[in-house]
């Protein structure tokens, strides 16, 4: 933890009022953004494969897009038949 406060606050005045969003870019650059970029692709792509297969191409793309591996079990789900109500008496 004191290793990732020292990265963090490296070059930054803590006195300085703009010292939260050095911190906050000094952090944002420590993230593997190429990794993460790729690993959502891989993620979609799955997703996209798997509601090809299910009949649901579009729903699958878009929750492993948000949800990630998650929305691939949600596109696995079967689909609930949907249920008409009764006719209304006259």
């Amino acid at each position: 933890m004191d290793e990732l406060l020292q990265k963090a606050t490296q070059g930054v005045d803590l006195d300085d009022p703009g010292a939260v969003w050095q911190i906050f870019a000094n952090l944002m650059g420590l993230v593997p953004w190429i990794s993460l970029f790729w690993w959502t692709v891989a993620f979609i792509a799955v997703g996209a494969l798997l509601g090809w297969w299910r009949g649901r191409l579009w729903e699958g793309i878009w929750l492993s897009a948000v949800l990630g591996p998650i929305g691939w079990v949600v596109v696995l789900r079967p689909k609930k038949p949907r249920v008409e109500p009764p006719p209304l008496p006259r």
